[in-house]
């Protein structure tokens, strides 16, 4: 059964959704100028909601390692899912703070794809448009047929403009073992609709 993670979660609500729906992860954006940016004391209050359940991801674009501790001090995460940061800079993370790292890429054409893994997930997510003030989160889909006989270095994630009309489209044209959605579910931008959140999981687990 394919994987699903709600990303940009910010209130109790939606939060308790993503828990009785079962999905696999739910992420917390840290990153400030994201509409869906939360800090580390809400995001904390949040996961203290419910015991186990979806695994807590921590997403940061470029961070320093000063913003990395903070939040960690804080808010216990199960993977740190990394935009725009290099190879090098990704694998200093995972060493000096332990937890799993995910790589954000931008995809727009076959040549974008990685061929080496490098975190210990590749995210694929539609390259940011031009202008655009964040890496994802941009209602934007790729064209998924660039995918076709590309072999995945490891394990990794299918995200960028997913919705519950076209999830269940996107799994089987790209075969993803885990599908990521954060605007896709919104009623306004940063703002989460609980019965999208639901309906895109029911609609990606059935696939």
């Amino acid at each position: 059964m394919t994987q699903v993670k709600i990303c940009g979660i910010a209130d109790p609500v939606c939060f308790d959704v993503v828990v009785e729906e079962g999905a696999d992860y739910v992420g917390f954006v840290f990153f400030p100028p994201s509409p869906r940016a939360i800090d580390p004391a809400r995001a904390a209050a949040l996961s203290a909601r419910a015991v186990g359940g979806p695994r807590r991801v921590g997403l940061f674009v470029d961070p320093d390692d000063g913003l990395i501790a903070s939040v960690l001090a804080q808010v216990k995460l199960d993977a740190l899912q990394l935009h725009n940061c290099t190879v090098a800079r990704i694998a200093a993370i995972r060493v000096r703070f332990g937890v799993p790292v995910w790589r954000a890429v931008g995809v727009a054409v076959a040549a974008d794809l990685p061929t080496e893994g490098h975190g210990d997930l590749l995210m694929l997510d539609a390259k940011a448009p031009k202008g655009a003030t964040r890496p994802g989160g941009n209602a934007a889909v790729f064209d998924w047929t660039v995918l076709a006989g590309w072999k995945a270095p490891g394990r990794w994630m299918l995200a960028g403009g997913l919705t519950a009309e076209n999830v269940r489209d996107a799994i089987a044209a790209t075969g993803a073992p885990i599908v990521d959605v954060s605007s896709g579910v919104e009623s306004a931008s940063g703002v989460k609709d609980p019965a999208l959140i639901r309906a895109f999981i029911r609609a990606a687990k059935a696939a």
